[in-house]
Parts: structure tokens; C-alpha cells; sequence
């Protein structure tokens, strides 16, 4: 029995985006599913028994079920991306396939979590983290853990290949800055792209540095509003608040505009009194947040703060437990 309030589109031929909950404040996170040959989802949503339900109810809805299913394209390895990747091979035996940059660093956090755990820590820390949100870090890392189902094998996808999906070939994308290794489709006939979280309509999507991410995510990430802005499509399926999106080349400007103004608000702030990124996060982002949002408002400052730092408009210093950012 297919849900009554399913929210399943049909976004271009036998391709369909199915809505999926997630305990988020994005509250939803799109999985597509192609019905014509090979069987693909992209994308897999959180380990919950909501989104498994759901997707459940998505296949059946199509005609399909977990067996059904012969490949899986995943666009980042966040959790609410990547997390019931595993399941679905269990359950289907279908290839699971993610951009060759992801599968180095981001898919593999997710196998060696624990050993990395400790280091994710100190990276924290050593901007400024608080004691007693580094005490909840931990906590909160493993019940996101617990919601992970990582692939047992993952098939490298690589920048420049041709994919079949709907009917027709795709173009692999690498658009690095959400994640290292965030992949997109581009299907120029159509001008269509799946974009994931690369760009998103109703939110900035997090930019954040973390221990394990490449130097400057917030330099890729400039450069992939870039790359958007020039390629220029028609739609964007998106990964939250969508599932389609038009006015992409616009939405990119505006981005980019966005993360300049921080870049001036964190070089301002920094020049005038010499700051760990954490203090610089509560000064970026003054409202109230929990503590999970607290922590990406850290890594999101910290990223424009080396973005600076490497450009050479900010010096970075160790002072105490902790690296200060000045003028």
C-alpha cells in the first residue's frame, strides 16, 4: 500500500525524485529513482525506519522493490546522502557508485570513524570549541554513526565519464565544496543537472573545514559557483527544498556574493581584535543554535577564516590551547 502522502515527482522521463523525512531541519532529503535500465537510485537518504519506509513506499509505487534496485550513484557521503547505502546493496546486491575524489577521504570516514574520532576532536578544539561542547561531540557523532549503513564496496565514478540514466547519457561533475568529492549529473540535452547539495535553493548549503576535508572548501567551493554559473542549466534537481530548481546561473551569483560578504564580515572582525574561528562564529552567527549547529557554525567560520589565511588577508597564530586569527 503506497502512502497517501508519498511525495513522488516525476523529474524527466522514467527518472522520479521521492521526497524522503529526515530528522533535520532540512526536514526532507530528495532520492531519485530511475525506473528504465539499470534500476538506479541516487542518493539514499538516512539509516531511519521513516526513510526506509519511505523509500519503500517510492519503489512500490513505481512498480519496484529493494531487489529491483542494480545501482546506486551517491552525490556526497553526508549522512543523510550516504546512510542506508549499505542496506540497499544487502538487500538488492546493486553496485554502489560515488565520485573516485569521495571514496579517498569522505566514504572512507565512515569506515575508519572511530580511529578518526579523536583527531576530529582536536581539529575542534584547537579553534576554540568549548570543553563542554566537546564533551557532547562524541555523543552526538555516534548516534549519527548509527544512522550510517556504509557500502561494503564502492565503484569509483570519475570526473568527465558518461553515465546511462533515463534514457540517456550523463555527464559526471565534480563540484567540490559541501563535500571534497560532491558529484553532479549534467545531461546538456536537456540542461538538466543533479546538483545534490551543491547548490540549494532556500538555504546556503554548509561549507564547513573538518579534519579530514581538503584545505580550502571554501575555494572550491567558489570555484564550483562558478563552474554552475557558467554551465547554466534549465533545472537542478536539488537535494532539500526542492526537488527542482530553476534559475541556477542566478542563484550561484548570489552565493558567491553571499560567502564575499562573510569573507569581508570575518576579515573585518578578525583585524579588529584578534580571534580564535570560535569566537568568530558566535560573531557570524549570533543567533541561538543547538549544539550540532553551533559546531557547523565553527567549521563554516573556519573556512572562510583559511580561505583568508591562505590568500594572505589574515595571519594565523597558536595562542594558548588554540589558533587566533588577526590582522
Amino acid at each position: 500500500m503506497t502512502a497517501p502522502d508519498l511525495a513522488l515527482t516525476r523529474v524527466h522521463g522514467t527518472l522520479h525524485a521521492l521526497q524522503v523525512p529526515i530528522p533535520y531541519p532540512m526536514k526532507t532529503v530528495t532520492v531519485l529513482i530511475d525506473t528504465g535500465g539499470p534500476v538506479t537510485l541516487i542518493d539514499t537518504a538516512l539509516d531511519t525506519p521513516e526513510a526506509r519506509g519511505a523509500i519503500e513506499d517510492g519503489l512500490a509505487a513505481l512498480g519496484l522493490h529493494w531487489p529491483d534496485v542494480e545501482r546506486v550513484i551517491i552525490t556526497h557521503h553526508h549522512p543523510d546522502h550516504y546512510g542506508l547505502a549499505g542496506v540497499v546493496e544487502e538487500r538488492s546486491g546493486a553496485a554502489v557508485q560515488m565520485l573516485d575524489v569521495e571514496i579517498g577521504r569522505g566514504e572512507r570516514y565512515w569506515h575508519l570513524w572511530e580511529e578518526w574520532l579523536p583527531g576530529h576532536t582536536k581539529h575542534m578544539q584547537d579553534h576554540g570549541l568549548p570543553r563542554e561542547l566537546v564533551e557532547t561531540l562524541g555523543q552526538e557523532s555516534r548516534r549519527t554513526r548509527a544512522r550510517v549503513h556504509p557500502a561494503s564496496r564502492v565503484e569509483p565514478l570519475r570526473e568527465g565519464q558518461m553515465v546511462p540514466l533515463a534514457g540517456s547519457d550523463w555527464e559526471v561533475l565534480w563540484l567540490p565544496g559541501h563535500a571534497d568529492g560532491h558529484l553532479g549529473l549534467w545531461n546538456e540535452a536537456e540542461s538538466l543537472l543533479i546538483a545534490g547539495d551543491a547548490i540549494l535553493p532556500r538555504i546556503s548549503p554548509n561549507v564547513g573545514l573538518y579534519a579530514y576535508t581538503r584545505p580550502d572548501p571554501l575555494g572550491d567551493y567558489l570555484q564550483t559557483l562558478g563552474k554552475l554559473e557558467a554551465l547554466n542549466p534549465a533545472r537542478a534537481v536539488v537535494g532539500h527544498h526542492g526537488p527542482v530548481m530553476d534559475g541556477v546561473q542566478a542563484r550561484a551569483r548570489q552565493l558567491r556574493d553571499h560567502h564575499h560578504e562573510r569573507l569581508d564580515f570575518i576579515r573585518a572582525e578578525a583585524t579588529r581584535q584578534p580571534r580564535h574561528a570560535y569566537d568568530l562564529s558566535l560573531a557570524m552567527f549570533p543567533r541561538d543554535l543547538n549544539t550540532a549547529g553551533r559546531r557547523f557554525a565553527l567549521a563554516e567560520t573556519l573556512a572562510h577564516a583559511e580561505h583568508l589565511h591562505l590568500l594572505g588577508q589574515l595571519a594565523r597564530t597558536w595562542q594558548g590551547e588554540a589558533w587566533v586569527y588577526h590582522g
